[in-house]
């Protein structure tokens, strides 16, 4: 018998990180909807702030819009994609017959989640990074020329929102990992997951009480998680930046967790 060693386990967690690396890279769906999260996130930021305008501002160096929270409004488009992506990467196996294999490979059924949400934020990161910059510089340019003020990049408050928005995206795809981890079905997966982030602030919107519909916003992950891409106003809102983001991780732990139980309680 073999005795355990940490350095094994550590080769036999890096074996099954490469192979989920592998498996996503070599689906043709998860190159398009990465693209699709770049171009989403950034063209609806293009066309919120090119809709912009200093017309009903006395001086337009006085107009007090959140110019950074305006650019990044294509996150909430963005999500849905990324949303997909993360269902996909677990139901996909589990359409397809391949998940058996996987866990014959791996019997370590906890490893195996862990290593895809590893890979699927990773790959989530890397494009809300893009979308989420582009959409700043993109912002930047056409306000700059309708005579906004804008704040730079490298600003403490721009620089959080736009690092907040990133880490937003790779929860909202964890969320959606778990979720599929649980459901195992593409379909009932991925709409769940989506009216967790689309349809859940419609309803948060509908209560007509304002306290309950205050305490909603506070509970519902992407109202919530959002808050991270304001700069100004910040008393106005429902809850802070970080408690928001706080309030979205603790709703991709659940989801995972849930996801684990499910994967290790019951047969391939």
């Amino acid at each position: 018998m073999t005795p355990w060693t940490g350095r094994g386990n550590r080769g036999r967690g890096l074996g099954t990180l490469h192979a989920e690396w592998t498996k996503l890279r070599t689906l043709p769906s998860t190159w398009w909807l990465l693209l699709a999260t770049v171009v989403l996130t950034v063209a609806a930021g293009v066309l919120t702030t090119a809709s912009l305008s200093t017309g009903d501002c006395p001086v337009p160096a006085e107009c007090h819009e959140d110019t950074v929270r305006l650019s990044l409004t294509g996150v909430w488009v963005g999500q849905g994609a990324v949303v997909v992506l993360a269902v996909l990467a677990m139901s996909g196996e589990y359409g397809t017959g391949t998940i058996r294999t996987t866990l014959a490979a791996q019997p370590r059924r906890v490893r195996v989640l862990a290593a895809k949400a590893v890979v699927v934020g990773a790959l989530t990161a890397g494009a809300g990074a893009l979308g989420a910059y582009g959409s700043l510089l993109a912002g930047r340019a056409l306000l700059a020329a309708d005579g906004f003020a804008v704040p730079g990049l490298m600003a403490g408050p721009t620089l959080r929102a736009a690092l907040g928005s990133v880490l937003y995206l790779s929860l909202a795809a964890l969320v959606g990992l778990g979720t599929a981890t649980a459901l195992r079905d593409t379909a009932a997966a991925a709409t769940t997951a989506l009216a967790l982030f689309y349809g859940l602030p419609v309803l948060a919107g509908l209560l007509a009480d304002p306290d309950w519909r205050e305490r909603a916003e506070e509970l519902t992950p992407s109202t919530a998680g959002l808050a991270i891409r304001a700069t100004v106003g910040l008393d106005r809102l429902p809850i802070g930046p970080w408690a928001g983001i706080g309030v979205l991780g603790g709703y991709a732990a659940g989801a995972l967790l849930v996801g684990a139980l499910v994967l290790r309680a019951r047969d391939a």
